[in-house]
């Protein structure tokens, strides 16, 4: 049987907003009157790429890798995640093609960091910026996330072989 040398993968997070936390999106902390209930740093939308990763190259899921039940990840920067991730899939032969995310957030706004963000994660999974594409969108004061209780994320990667 002959490998189709692309894959793609879907990865989805969400988690709860309450004061006293704090909010890290794409590895950046955002000053905000909530932040995310998480045992990591709770970094929904690197959460949402380390599961489209890991999903693309048959590798299980962010759960499997890195438990909440553990306690060595308790607090742990989800840019380090990712990078392990990365390492996974490079560690199989695969590189990312490119990534495409959306975030859904009530507020804060988040225009003005998401060159940082895609700087961190395209330099945690050791491609150029270019390869990955960010939009941000609220819900419309509907459902969880409208309401401000929530922030989820949404990511489709592409894989492919190293050449």
């Amino acid at each position: 049987m002959t490998e189709i040398p692309y894959r793609t993968g879907l990865g989805y997070d969400v988690h709860r907003l309450a004061e006293n936390e704090s909010l890290v999106l794409g590895g950046v902390e955002i000053p905000a009157a909530y932040g995310t209930v998480a045992h990591s740093d709770g970094d929904v939308l690197i959460h949402a790429v380390c599961d489209a990763l890991l999903g693309a190259a048959a590798l299980g899921d962010i759960g499997e890798h890195f438990p909440d039940t553990d306690p060595q990840y308790k607090g742990i920067s989800s840019l380090d995640l990712l990078q392990r991730c990365a390492t996974l899939l490079h560690d199989t032969g695969w590189t990312v093609g490119n990534l495409d995310l959306t975030l859904m957030l009530e507020s804060p706004k988040i225009l003005s960091y998401k060159v940082q963000m895609r700087q961190n994660i395209a330099t945690a999974l050791g491609v150029p910026v270019d390869r990955i594409a960010l939009k941000a969108t609220t819900g419309e004061q509907i459902g969880f996330v409208g309401r401000g209780e929530g922030v989820e994320a949404l990511a489709v990667i592409l894989i492919h072989r190293e050449d």
